[in-house]
């Protein structure tokens, strides 16, 4: 059974191909126009994907998308938006004003320079005009209360236009393919739990998903066993610790859905105890359940942000993050007596919180499906949908994409006028040049999946060196508060890490961060964070086989079995895809070698 499965068409349009329960291939529109988050029909993606697994439009027994129509969309959310006023008119709140005095009392008085801030305590500077408004509209309760209802009336009437037009464009895309038959459509958190479930390999488990929105929810909790995925809970929407994420993105100067990630590197720096508690009281907890209040309030995060240290901000919003989340999850743990977790959705594209979510007592295996966000829903519909039923493995890898054959590497090397040498051993001879102290950026084999790059179109360097997260994001045109993340020897992992048996194979794609042991902390610093954690991809050599020999030559001549492995790309430019955009990447980002398939290319302005 062959099943096309496409992704919400708002952001990240995604393409997924499944063949009798096995993802063929999968890949964003993103890699294709070269515009990150490509929203819109993933016409390039969908062309390719054709070619690439020799199919026709009409082969596909289902077409799946991971919404329900725009009509039943907004007959689930403008319920819950009408339950959130009377929420909002009933919720007690503590006086505001007398939280923040004492909170501005607890900021702690900070020399140390953070890479990427003006001064260790900077706040959001903002003009009188604005920080009175904030003040009024994120502060007093009459004026905040209006601006959340305002907020979640405005979000409705977004939304609506919002499902009414993708869908129009989903059903024109398909037509100019030849595909005029019905779109099979599915509640969007299911398609969640199914691309974490089915390609976790686990036989039963619980499916947690958390995001910003979809099909009414923000969040769920489910069983699955014997293939089927049945859901215990549904975390309504607005309650979305999505959107109080987002939110705090946008307060702190970054562009939401795109850059939470600086957040959870920002926040290790802060005191969560400054204003942790102020956030926490804004949010009703249950046994299972949770409400945020004024959750489309974005005015309260910029309020705080015009008052506070950006670092202690961000600590705030990682730990209330990280409390809710546990204790959601942490009561469905209870409830079914599962050992085994499996996560999907945008939220847990936050490595820190999926560590402590690992760390609930009684959870002894986690996954988290590479492709979390809603990039990832169409393989999870596609995968619903064409399930053929029984135990499956897990996923090996996530190499899904396209891969180049050797002459169009030639091609796109010759055209940029670059002089290449096909070396004998070039996994011995790329471990040197790093161990030498030079970055290599790497080019081969079918491209990845997701977020991450995972070797295929990777930047490579030694971690040996604190400094490289400055000089090496400067020469990229990047500002990151993360170090760089490692990948090491599948086999070395306990040596590396802490806590790290049951969580090895989410450890695979780089979604969790662990405690590092004495030896990373000392020789990899690179690559280990302020707060002692690094979020690493364990390599085996089975899933990588040029990747992997890389590093184990590397570990041959300097006894460390971990490098730093950072996306190959440009400051907001998605991970290369074609020889073209490695070609280009490499000579723009200024790096020293090039690996491209069995070719090594040394740059023309390497003066070493």
């Amino acid at each position: 059974m062959k099943v096309l499965g496409i992704s919400p068409l708002d952001k990240d349009a995604t393409v997924s191909v499944v063949e009798d329960g096995e993802i063929v291939f999968a890949a964003g529109e993103e890699r294709f126009t070269r515009n990150k988050q490509q929203d819109g029909f993933p016409r390039q993606a969908l062309e390719k994907a054709l070619d690439y697994t020799g199919s026709r439009m009409e082969e596909f027994e289902q077409v799946c998308y991971p919404f329900l129509t725009w009509e039943n969309e907004a007959k689930v959310f403008n319920q819950n938006l009408a339950d959130e006023r009377a929420f909002i008119k009933s919720f007690k709140t503590q006086d505001l004003n007398h939280q923040v005095k004492e909170a501005l009392s607890r900021v702690p008085d900070r020399n140390e320079p953070i890479h990427g801030l003006e001064h260790p305590n900077s706040v959001m500077e903002k003009g009188l005009l604005h920080s009175s408004y904030y003040s009024m509209a994120g502060a007093q309760r009459l004026a905040s209360n209006n601006a959340a209802i305002k907020g979640s009336k405005h979000w409705g009437e977004e939304a609506t236009e919002s499902f009414k037009h993708w869908e129009s464009v989903l059903t024109e895309g398909l037509q100019d393919f030849g595909f005029s038959g019905a779109v099979k459509r599915m509640d969007h958190h299911l398609s969640h739990a199914a691309n974490s479930f089915y390609c976790s390999g686990f036989d039963r488990a619980l499916c947690v998903t958390l995001d910003g929105y979809g099909t009414g929810l923000a969040g769920s909790a489910s069983v699955a066993e014997d293939g089927k995925i049945r859901r215990l809970h549904g975390v309504k929407y607005p309650n979305s610790l999505g959107t109080l994420y987002e939110h705090v993105t946008s307060s702190l100067g970054f562009k939401p859905s795109r850059h939470e990630g600086k957040i959870v590197g920002l926040a290790s720096y802060g005191d969560p105890s400054v204003l942790g508690d102020i956030l926490l009281g804004r949010i009703e907890q249950m046994p299972g359940d949770f409400r945020i209040y004024e959750a489309n309030n974005v005015y309260f995060s910029r309020y705080l942000a015009s008052k506070f240290p950006k670092v202690d901000v961000a600590a705030a919003y990682q730990y209330a993050l990280e409390q809710v989340a546990v204790n959601y999850v942490s009561h469905w743990v209870k409830q079914t007596g599962l050992d085994t977790l499996v996560l999907s959705g945008g939220v847990v594209a936050n490595v820190k919180l999926n560590q402590r979510l690992f760390e609930i007592e009684g959870v002894n295996h986690i996954f988290v499906y590479p492709n979390m966000g809603d990039g990832g829903c169409a393989s999870g519909a596609a995968l619903y949908h064409g399930w053929p039923g029984g135990q499956r493995d897990s996923i090996g890898s996530v190499y899904f994409g396209p891969d180049y054959s050797e002459s169009e590497m030639e091609k796109a090397l010759g055209a940029s006028g670059l002089s290449y040498e096909r070396p004998n051993d070039l996994a011995q001879q790329v471990a040197q040049l790093i161990h030498d102290g030079q970055v290599v950026a790497r080019f081969d084999g079918r491209m990845e999946y997701g977020p991450r790059a995972l070797g295929n179109r990777s930047i490579l360097y030694h971690a040996r060196e604190p400094e490289v997260n400055q000089w090496l994001n400067k020469r990229l045109g990047r500002t990151e508060f993360m170090p760089f993340a490692p990948v090491t020897l599948f086999e070395s992992r306990e040596r590396c890490y802490h806590n790290i048996q049951g969580a090895e194979h989410a450890a695979e794609f780089m979604t969790i961060t662990f405690d590092c042991t004495d030896f990373m902390r000392e020789s990899c610093p690179a690559a280990v964070h302020v707060d002692g954690t690094a979020r690493p991809q364990l390599i085996r050599r089975e899933a990588n086989p040029g990747y992997y020999d890389i590093v184990s030559e590397y570990e041959k001549l300097s006894g460390i079995p971990s490098l730093i492995n950072t996306s190959f790309n440009m400051h907001e430019e998605p991970i290369v895809n074609t020889p073209e955009d490695a070609v280009r990447a490499f000579i723009k980002g200024n790096l020293d070698y090039l690996a491209i398939g069995p070719f090594l290319v040394r740059h023309p302005q390497l003066t070493s």
